[in-house]
């Protein structure tokens, strides 16, 4: 009977024009899901197309979830408009616990996605799973930082295709990783391959699924941006991590936070009081210290490390180091006779 429903409702939702809007629709017009598939009168390949989906998806180990069934997760199901249907490959499980989004610039810095790595891994290791999107940059960083945390259930991705289609490729690895310690969702055909219109609507789902939406490196007109913005149509708690104005990265955060829509996070003790979370900041924080004296000693002339190494009272092996990451983050850049700061 379960099976029998999932095929009715998968009857409806592929066919070509219907989407939860029409779906729903056709429910309450009918009164039940039997009478609406009539009222659309399948042909039999079209059937035949559903059960062959199906039979793919059982042999894949892809379970489908009505949003009538209990494993359904139940902020998505709050969502107006939500899919009836899901399709979810890993552990199922993962979808019952509490869910925190991060989201983000596939150009994200590398300072950038270390910060989302560790505020993802905290969430993780308290228990709570992290959802996003599987982009590459900070998507990706907040994949693996909360598959960095013990045990399982950690992560959850969300994608604009089917679940067995991995995107973009270059995730290849990261995504066999959430299939073994997390759960991949999407509510499109197994095997489908997405367009630019998908990921508007895998947004969706990424920012209905959670309690709490955290916006990493953003410019105002990216996807994350869209996420921000379903996060706040939902009565989602947003927050968003600030950055340097002057990098186009940084305006989508900053804009959020000074428009009052979003909290401002500087870190993981926003959202945990431990003495190791504390202990990590404060090492962050004199790094951080670091850098920026560094940075305050550059300017429009070259500088060399040796000069350098006086002015900050560090070893030139050390200057080289922070050196190398201030570049890498698009802060500085080496020139004949030293280096000079470009923001």
């Amino acid at each position: 009977m379960f099976m029998s429903d999932i095929y009715n409702k998968l009857l409806i939702l592929r066919t070509p024009g219907i989407g939860p809007v029409k779906f729903n629709s056709l429910i309450k017009r009918f009164g039940n899901v039997a009478s609406a598939v009539l009222s659309l009168g399948p042909d039999v390949a079209f059937c035949d197309s559903v059960k062959r989906e199906m039979e793919k998806a059982q042999q894949l180990g892809i379970h489908y979830l009505s949003d009538d069934d209990v494993l359904y997760p139940e902020n998505l199901r709050k969502v107006k408009n939500h899919p009836p249907v899901i399709s979810v490959r890993g552990n199922l499980d993962s979808l019952s616990r509490p869910m925190v989004s991060i989201v983000g610039t596939r150009h994200a810095t590398v300072a950038g996605m270390n910060f989302v790595a560790d505020l993802a891994q905290a969430f993780a290791d308290s228990g709570t799973v992290v959802v996003s999107g599987m982009a590459i940059g900070t998507d990706t960083a907040a994949h693996r930082g909360a598959l960095r945390a013990q045990g399982n259930m950690q992560t959850i991705a969300v994608l604009a295709g089917g679940v067995d289609y991995v995107w973009p490729p270059e995730n290849e690895s990261l995504y066999y990783q959430i299939l073994e310690r997390g759960a991949v969702i999407s509510e499109m055909p197994v095997g489908f391959v997405p367009v630019a219109t998908n990921f508007v609507q895998r947004n969706r789902w990424v920012a209905g699924l959670a309690d709490k939406l955290i916006l990493g490196e953003a410019d105002l007109k990216s996807g994350s941006m869209t996420t921000a913005r379903f996060a706040i149509d939902y009565g989602r708690e947003l927050w968003a991590i600030p950055s340097h104005p002057a990098d186009l990265r940084a305006v989508g955060p900053n804009s959020l936070i000074r428009s009052g829509d979003a909290k401002l996070c500087m870190g993981i003790q926003d959202f945990f009081k431990t003495e190791r979370f504390d202990a990590n900041s404060e090492k962050k924080l004199e790094k951080f210290n670091a850098e920026n004296n560094l940075l305050d000693a550059l300017g429009t002339n070259p500088v060399s490390e040796s000069v350098l190494a006086e002015v900050v009272k560090k070893s030139v092996s050390e200057i080289k180091r922070d050196l190398v990451v201030l570049e890498l983050q698009g802060l500085v850049q080496k020139v004949d006779g030293g280096y000079v700061r470009l923001v």
